[in-house]
């Protein structure tokens, strides 16, 4: 990467950071799923209350999500006590974490265009 810069660089080069970014949220519910984490102000929810909260997905695309981003490292799953795991908990890991400022700068950008 050295002597690249972000001209000499296309979106489709698997160095770019905004390829890398991309391939993480590849898919809608990414983004509406860690917004909904974002919201709990750190505190972990359950599966069934995230299902509830992210409108419109069905459990199939939510069980998918979550593993995608737990795998990226971006959430964290909890299974609390029981076998089979009756509470799964997710919450955002320290890297998760640090997408909130995007997040919101996003939203705000959504909340003006959309005016």
């Amino acid at each position: 990467m050295r002597g690249e810069t972000m001209e000499t660089r296309t979106i489709y080069d698997d160095r770019c950071p905004i390829f890398y970014t991309m391939d993480i949220f590849n898919h809608k519910w990414k983004v509406p799923i860690l917004w909904r984490l974002l919201e709990n102000d750190g505190a972990p929810l359950r599966y069934n209350e995230l299902r509830r909260r992210v409108t419109g997905i069905t459990p199939i695309m939510l069980t998918r999500c979550l593993r995608e981003l737990e795998r990226d490292g971006i959430i964290a799953r909890k299974q609390c006590g029981t076998v089979p795991p009756l509470i799964v908990e997710y919450s955002l890991t320290p890297r998760g974490e640090s997408l909130r400022a995007t997040l919101q700068c996003l939203y705000r950008w959504g909340e003006e265009q959309m005016r």
